[in-house]
């Protein structure tokens, strides 16, 4: 196992930053996940980790040495590929000992290493055929059984699970949480996919515009995030959002309501400014309509979810969508209430998007 340290990394394409002042600090054992959007430079950190792309500036540091100016297979990393990248014209064996071949690896060594990976991802039966017999979550094991075998401390994934459908995703993610439980390495693994994210990391570091929004534990994210953005990407629905005027501690008031805001545990003494508040779907009730500390509002339409629905309603010229029951979904009146559980809601400054 290995630590990794990411101090001040910078990284530009043609003038354009792509990663601006990355620092993050990696455990040794850990299992970290990289989540954001489309370009937000998340494959790209995960590159200068490996070796792949040079840094602008900073440095990478593994078990506190310098990396930054090694070639990749220098760095003593695992890589596991989005694509496979598997050899076509090779049988599932050969995928799997070429590399130890290529680096001199004694032939009694690759046979215990590739019967070792083989039997702990479960391919042991597809041993003698080539990539085109495989099937996507098949092809996935072979391509991680490649980078087990290097025995490497490190292990870098990107995206690996987006080419396989629902089903396949959701089962690689339980053998993959569980292979880092035997092995206790250090893995370091890039989606955009939230829920990869928060089932199978230690934590979670949000990236947007080459920056670490938030890194910390999966449920600190999603109950405490950060900034407005990691707010509106992490969760399904995302966060609802009223913005209006935070009067001090006591008092959020937007258009002609005004909603009690001692309940919420500052962070610092609050000034009175622009604000916007947050609150998850399981944390908006449905009371009657004119109900104390409620704003009114009118059932848009229901979502039914097999144990749960999520309704949606209008209120204030915006939507906002709540968990309900299945029983209290199919009872919804034309007028209700919506009442805020504000010790579990989020502030947010309106200037900096910071969390309040």
């Amino acid at each position: 196992m290995s630590s990794v340290s990411i101090r001040q990394i910078r990284k530009s394409f043609a003038g354009l930053a792509v990663l601006d002042k990355v620092d993050m600090e990696i455990a040794s054992g850990e299992f970290v996940v990289i989540l954001g959007p489309s370009g937000c430079g998340k494959s790209t950190l995960l590159n200068v980790i490996a070796g792949l792309d040079d840094c602008d500036s900073g440095r990478i540091l593994i078990d506190d040495v310098d990396v930054s100016r090694l070639e990749p297979s220098q760095r003593g990393l695992a890589m596991v590929f989005q694509s496979y990248a598997l050899f076509p014209a090779m049988t599932v064996r050969r995928n799997l000992s070429f590399g130890m071949e290529i680096a001199g690896v004694p032939k009694a060594k690759i046979a215990e290493k590739v019967a070792w990976a083989a039997k702990l991802l479960q391919i042991e039966p597809l041993l003698e055929r080539k990539p085109s017999q495989l099937s996507g979550g098949q092809r996935q094991r072979v391509a991680i059984g490649r980078a087990l075998v290097r025995s490497s401390s490190i292990c870098l994934f990107d995206e690996p699970l987006s080419n396989l459908d629902a089903k396949l995703r959701a089962e690689t993610r339980v053998e993959l949480k569980e292979l880092h439980e035997t092995l206790k390495s250090t893995m370091i693994y890039v989606t955009h996919d939230q829920i990869e994210a928060m089932t199978m990391a230690d934590r979670v570091a949000v990236m947007y515009k080459g920056r670490v929004e938030q890194f910390a534990e999966p449920q600190l994210v999603y109950e405490k995030p950060a900034s407005l953005f990691v707010a509106g990407f992490v969760g399904s629905p995302a966060m609802n959002f009223l913005t209006g005027y935070l009067d001090g501690p006591c008092r959020f008031r937007t258009r002609d309501v005004s909603i009690d805001a001692t309940a919420y545990p500052f962070a610092a003494e609050p000034k009175a400014e622009e604000a916007v508040l947050g609150i998850r779907c399981e944390d908006v009730h449905v009371v009657e309509k004119g109900a104390p500390q409620s704003i009114p509002a009118t059932p848009a339409f229901t979502e039914l979810l097999g144990a749960d629905a999520l309704g949606w309603f209008d209120s204030l010229g915006q939507r906002f969508s709540v968990r309900l029951s299945v029983d209290a979904a199919r009872s919804l009146r034309k007028e209700v209430g919506l009442r805020f559980n504000m010790a579990k809601a989020s502030f947010f400054s309106a200037e900096t998007e910071r969390r309040l």
